[in-house]
């Protein structure tokens, strides 16, 4: 078989789009992170153990890639740090904030609080004023983790587009042998029953949102870099991904599919008045429903993951024997998630894929005369 080239091109724009979307939706500034950020330097002493806190810090990104360790004794890798304040641009490595425990001096005095750039006045008490002139366009752990997989997949496609050119019809080895069987069924058992004859001119869009949730549904399974980045579970990302989904149907509507959304035939018109809103409703509902299935399904999992780790501290600070008790069931039971994640990996970037073919099916579907 071969490998349809435009599948690499669609995928450079996937990464542009997504690079921008996430920068402007996650590092958003409002006054509800600069009051959230000031209760957390409030409180940098010591305290009880925080399920919560320390859940959320592990699904949201930061800036910087963490290997091991807590504390001063943390190891990870420094991300570059790009600010654009009303006093100019600012670029530094993250390593100057000593995994949050340092100021940065610059434009503003400059500190990592619940994995956001703000400014601190020499109190460590948050500048409100000034942190809502912070424009943060840093190269974030979920950032470096796109282009990350973006490099794989060129990597893996190219040699295997390479390899088909110079033997079309030889028998596939090595990678091939693996990604082969994927891409038949994607074709096969996707594509071809949701969109029908003209299935061929979106195989490289199915394919191309197929192979980079999965990949990146894996990567967020592995502990340490280049993994650990929770990507799919980035409301940006999969905010994107569905508008690439909606761009694409929209584009390809024929005529009689938006006949049937605006103006549906053989129904009353009075019964138009109510119809016709719903099925435009849906027409926005549908990306929506993409969009928050995949972020909501790869973020329940690192939930659940993290909620049983953090079982083995909050019995621990109970008695060491509660806590060593717990360890060993939460241990086992989260190896037993680890497995069943692999499989919802696989489940989610088809059914992104599935529904998405569905909806340009329904797209492109011709009039059926009787």
């Amino acid at each position: 078989m071969e490998i349809n080239i435009k599948s690499i091109h669609r995928l450079f724009l996937a990464a542009i789009l997504s690079v921008l979307a996430f920068n402007n939706i996650a590092f958003a500034q409002s006054e509800e992170h600069t009051s959230q950020a000031q209760e957390a330097v409030e409180h940098l002493a010591h305290e009880k153990f925080d399920a919560g806190k320390l859940i959320t810090e592990h699904i949201s990104d930061s800036h910087g890639w963490h290997l091991w360790g807590e504390g001063h004794e943390a190891v990870s890798i420094p991300l570059p740090v790009i600010l654009y304040t009303d006093k100019g641009l600012e670029f530094f490595s993250s390593s100057a904030f000593h995994h949050g425990f340092e100021t940065v001096h610059g434009h503003y005095n400059y500190r990592i609080v619940e994995n956001k750039v703000v400014a601190v006045k020499d109190a460590n008490e948050i500048d409100k004023e000034a942190s809502a002139k912070i424009y943060d366009f840093s190269i974030t752990k979920n950032v470096a983790s796109l282009w990350v997989s973006i490099f794989i997949l060129l990597v893996v496609f190219l040699s295997i587009a390479g390899a088909y050119k110079k033997n079309p019809s030889g028998t596939p080895k090595g990678i091939q042998s693996f990604v082969e069987p994927i891409i038949m069924f994607i074709r096969d058992d996707v594509a071809k029953p949701a969109i029908g004859h003209k299935y061929e001119k979106f195989m490289p869009f199915l394919l191309t949102i197929f192979f980079f949730i999965l990949l990146n549904n894996l990567l967020g399974l592995i502990p340490i870099a280049p993994g650990g980045a929770n990507l799919t579970g980035n409301i940006g990302i999969t905010a994107v991904l569905a508008a690439f989904t909606f761009i694409y149907v929209t584009i390809s509507g024929n005529s009689h599919y938006w006949q049937h959304i605006f103006i549906m035939p053989g129904v009353p018109k009075p019964v138009l008045l109510i119809l016709t809103p719903i099925e435009v409703l849906g027409v926005f509902l549908r990306p929506f429903v993409l969009m928050i299935r995949l972020f909501a399904n790869i973020t329940a999992g690192h939930i659940i993951a993290l909620s049983f780790f953090s079982l083995i501290f909050i019995f621990g600070e109970m008695s060491a024997t509660a806590g060593h008790g717990v360890g060993v069931f939460s241990v086992l039971f989260t190896v037993f998630m680890g497995l069943l994640e692999l499989l919802v990996a696989f489940i989610q970037a088809y059914v992104f894929t599935l529904l998405s073919a569905m909806y340009l099916g329904s797209a492109v579907e011709e009039p059926h005369h009787h």
